[in-house]
């Protein structure tokens, strides 16, 4: 059964609030997104393998944005769905992908059925949620997915030392230490596949991580 639907909090409404100000400027920013990025489109290319052969069910991308990550995932051959927070984030990629189904919706209440998925991506969707929420989100994350769906994290990794706030363009975000993410995505109930940290690139400031973990 699907959580149940509770009243936004206030980092979720800041954080919708953000994105829907900035929406169309961020689509462009984002629209070529992954052209320049080999590992990146390494680990989403690994991740789809991994949830074609598991087939336990469609993939959702989780935090979508403007849907251009979804669509890499569609042209990878999954079955892929995007939800979103921002309204307008939602607008814009119906507009950009109308193949695509596109949803409103918070991530740590989604309303979908448990085992319901064989594969979710959160790209860059759990920067903004404060540190003591992520146990929460991973704990939907794993409600959600069928055992033996595939989860692919992407954040930005804390160099080593503590989780640390920082001034995100859109709003406040969290950088982590990859081995704390893996961990407390263990004890929401995954087991850990494979894991990347790639330097910044051309206007990147911090260093990227990539977790990918089965549903146990």
């Amino acid at each position: 059964m699907s959580s149940p639907m509770t009243e936004p909090s206030t980092h979720l409404r800041t954080t919708a609030d953000a994105y829907d100000a900035i929406a169309v400027r961020y689509a462009e920013f984002v629209r070529k997104g992954l052209d320049e990025l080999p590992l990146d489109r390494a680990m989403l290319a690994a991740f789809a393998e991994f949830a074609r052969a598991a087939g336990t069910g469609p993939v959702a991308e989780l935090g979508c944005g403007p849907g251009y990550v979804a669509a890499h995932l569609r042209d990878l051959g999954l079955d892929v769905f995007g939800v979103d927070l921002s309204p307008a984030m939602i607008g814009l990629a119906r507009e950009a992908y109308p193949d695509l189904r596109f949803e409103v919706g918070s991530m740590d209440a989604l309303d979908l059925g448990d085992g319901e998925l064989g594969g979710i991506v959160s790209w860059y969707s759990v920067i903004h949620a404060p540190p003591r929420e992520i146990p929460s989100y991973l704990a939907e994350f794993r409600r959600v997915l069928a055992s033996g769906g595939m989860l692919l994290l992407a954040f930005f990794e804390s160099g080593g030392g503590p989780v640390a706030a920082f001034d995100h363009r859109v709003t406040t975000a969290y950088r982590w230490p990859i081995d704390d993410l893996a961990q407390l995505a263990g004890d929401a109930g995954f087991v850990e596949v494979g894991r990347m940290l790639r330097e910044p690139c051309d206007g990147e400031r911090f260093r990227q991580g990539r977790l990918l973990m089965r549903a146990r």
